[in-house]
């Protein structure tokens, strides 16, 4: 038996990793639905397998740095071919292991957090499904490939947004995630056709090579990087489709985790990742995406700022994050978007499974319920919750100081100095906001005794239903994401080693770091802390936020900008009185007008025919029998 080569246990290990959730799928939906515990088992050894395949491709082409590149032919059609395959390189070996990573920890959660639910082995089915569309898409060598899982991944979050669908306000909001995103694929789609019309083919190394700028007229070239960053903006909840990913938050809190962490919405920002050299390509496609990633940074935390849902906190923070994500990339650092997504991953996942022991424990999203009934006294969600908001504040030395300040590296290098000053009021609103719930949660008014005799009644409601073994196997997910949060930042150098190849591409800018830009941005991270402090910290604060006190800007966030009215005005306006009037007017005056045109041209002409004719048929036949009789006599006598 001859040894694998390298290259074909890079294949082997590829398609190993990628296909074993998808067969999980499927043996759940056809065999083991009525058997919940084996569907657990067989949904969980799948992501075990992806997390080690994973890790293997990693270390395999650590210090390669060249794409390696699998197609085969899907179809053929004349002379053209849909290739499908796998595009391995560092950003999508480093993305591919973030995915199994975080999907193996969410799913031993989620066997504690799901115990009991009727929908046991649909919600792992689903979870399995989810997971093998990311790692699809995230491998795709092609952008057509990439579309078809980037779909595949909107179905299979609107089956787990919604998995709760006898409750109506889950199935509604899958139905606007679904409706809303897919208005951003649609302009994804077209600018791949602009590409494909151009190029020939949509292979991403083809894309993202240096000829693509002679193969494409620039207008042309802008339009079809403006339309695919529309897609960006309905998949990462930008500006101005955000609102649905608040609204997601009805579906369970492991499924909110895995969606803000390393799926759905980061797809988004992962396809900016992917084709960061063809967006270089086009100074207004970034332009573009700058103000998109600043106004929806912006607007997230003044959302957050006001909200009492721990999930929709969280959630506004998501938004928030990748609009500083796609900062970054626009400004051209391709390693400060990657990095940050990537320690983004693991203190956004463990903020969602913190809450979702929260929610699960006392049955409530409301920050200020939660710390009536004491939910300090859970130490390690609540001491792990103060590392992940630490790290969303960007203090040190956690992960997200360190990415933070790769990205303002990258903003403080551009010539118009309003993109740092914005990025570093969203690090003042953001350490303000995440300390807001965190001094909530720590200090209740109520006394001790009191909140302490609650959480016990609580408590032993909840026990009585899963016991110690859901506790811990909630628990130790959160230790382990916690220890990524502290130490993940320490790597920031061998990653940018990896993911650069030790130099920097063109567009990527490495010098004109503004040295105090760090200390500037701790110094307005502690400053929001330093106000959440005064106004929900201190024993005599009045719990009362600055936006508070003005009614009209706290109605203003708290109705998230009107964004949602304005979408609610333009579906009355333009679809209900304008498209289905249209449709109406088509349907009274063009269909029912022309049927009943032809009705009252039939009865018009059978009145006339029947004015013709005066009835007298016996007259008549015994006219007709005369002249045959006097024919015949003529004829035969």
């Amino acid at each position: 038996m001859s040894p694998f080569q390298p290259e074909d246990m890079t294949l082997t290990t590829a398609v190993l990793t990628t296909v074993a959730p998808f067969v999980s799928f499927v043996l759940i939906m056809l065999l083991t639905r009525s058997r919940p515990r084996l569907s657990a088992g067989l949904s969980i050894g799948a992501v075990t397998v992806s997390l080690v395949g994973a890790v293997v491709l990693l270390c395999l082409h650590w210090h390669t740095g060249k794409p390696v590149q699998y197609t085969t032919r899907w179809m053929i059609s004349g002379d053209t071919g849909i290739p499908v395959g796998y595009l391995l390189d560092p950003v999508s070996l480093l993305m591919l292991l973030v995915v199994a990573a975080v999907s193996f920890l969410i799913q031993v959660y989620s066997l504690g957090y799901m115990a009991g639910d009727t929908g046991f082995s649909r919600y792992f089915a689903f979870m399995s499904l989810f997971v093998w569309a990311m790692m699809c898409l995230v491998i795709a060598p092609t952008l057509f490939q990439l579309y078809v899982f980037w779909e595949l991944v909107g179905l299979s979050s609107y089956l787990l947004i919604g998995f709760w669908y006898r409750k109506f306000s889950a199935s509604q909001a899958g139905k606007k995630a679904f409706v809303m995103t897919r208005a951003g694929d649609v302009a994804l789609f077209i600018g791949m056709l602009l590409v494909l019309l151009h190029l020939g083919n949509l292979n991403i190394l083809e894309i993202d090579g240096p000829e693509m700028a002679q193969r494409m007229p620039p207008n042309l070239l802008t339009l079809s990087a403006v339309l695919i960053f529309g897609g960006i903006i309905g998949k990462s909840a930008q500006f101005p489709l955000m609102t649905w990913l608040p609204d997601a938050m009805e579906g369970p809190a492991p499924v909110s985790a895995l969606l803000h962490s390393s799926t759905m919405v980061a797809a988004g920002v992962y396809l900016f990742e992917r084709l960061f050299p063809f967006f270089l390509l086009s100074p207004v496609a970034m332009t573009v995406g700058l103000t998109i990633g600043t106004v929806s940074m912006l607007l997230a935390s003044t959302m957050a700022m006001v909200s009492r849902d721990i999930k929709q906190i969280w959630a506004y923070s998501t938004i928030s994050q990748l609009g500083f994500m796609i900062m970054g990339l626009d400004a051209g650092s391709l390693f400060s978007g990657v990095f940050h997504l990537t320690t983004h991953a693991g203190f956004k996942a463990l903020l969602f499974l913190c809450a979702g022991v929260f929610i699960h424990r006392h049955q409530t999203n409301d920050i200020f319920e939660l710390s009536r009934l004491g939910v300090r006294s859970l130490k390690a969600p609540m001491v792990c919750t103060v590392i992940a908001v630490g790290s969303l504040a960007g203090l040190p030395p956690l992960s997200g100081f360190f990415s933070k300040e790769v990205i303002l590296a990258g903003l403080g290098d551009l010539a118009n100095p309003m993109w740092l000053t914005a990025a570093l009021l969203g690090v003042f609103l953001t350490a303000y906001y995440g300390f807001r719930l965190v001094f909530i949660l720590l200090f209740p008014r109520e006394p001790a005794e009191r909140a302490g005799q609650n959480e016990g009644d609580r408590g032993s409601e909840a026990e009585h239903g899963h016991g110690g073994t859901a506790h811990w196997l909630m628990t130790w997910p959160l230790i382990l994401l916690a220890a990524a949060t502290v130490l993940l930042g320490f790597l920031e150098k061998p990653l940018e080693r990896f993911l650069l190849g030790g130099s920097a591409p063109p567009g990527i800018h490495s010098s004109g770091y503004l040295a105090l830009v760090p200390y500037i941005a701790l110094a307005l991270a502690l400053a929001g802390i330093g106000l959440a402090w005064v106004e929900f910290g201190r024993r005599s604060a009045p719990r009362v936020g600055f936006v508070e006190r003005v009614p009209a800007l706290h109605r203003l966030f708290a109705e998230r900008w009107y964004i949602d009215h304005f979408y609610r005005l333009a579906l009355d306006r333009l679809i209900d009185r304008g498209i289905a009037r249209l449709f109406q007017d088509n349907d009274d005056k063009v269909i029912d007008g022309g049927i009943d045109g032809v009705c009252r041209g039939t009865v018009f002409g059978g009145r006339l025919a029947s004015a013709l004719q005066s009835g007298m048929i016996q007259y008549r036949l015994l006219a007709t029998f005369v002249v045959m009789v006097m024919l015949a006599v003529y004829f035969f006598l």
